[in-house]
């Protein structure tokens, strides 16, 4: 079943966070992800949504296969490059079965 990682993020440091954004889209294609959403000016229709928060959102074939990329050691090392750089928060969906 398709899964689907939204990561909202409040970025403190945009130059740091940027080098951890390019490097962690390396490994997100490694592990077989593809980005779906990458809006750093979205247009909030209904809400408060700030201009700090950024939206990314990955697709993947498995929950499996987003957790592997998620739990790698070569992610472990990446993520290390964030510190301190945003609010961030991460969580899984499960998409619809289209068989």
């Amino acid at each position: 079943m398709p899964t689907y990682m939204v990561i909202t993020a409040e970025i403190s440091d945009a130059e740091k966070f940027r080098k951890y954004a390019v490097a962690a889209a390396d490994l997100v294609a490694q592990f077989g992800g593809e980005y779906i959403v990458r809006a750093p000016r979205p247009l909030s229709l209904e809400g408060h949504w700030s201009k700090a928060e950024k939206m990314v959102i990955s697709r993947w074939t498995s929950q499996r296969q987003a957790l592997a990329f998620w739990n790698s050691a070569d992610y472990a090392k990446v993520k290390k490059m964030r510190l301190g750089t945003a609010n961030v928060h991460v969580t899984l969906f499960e998409g619809v079965d289209e068989k």
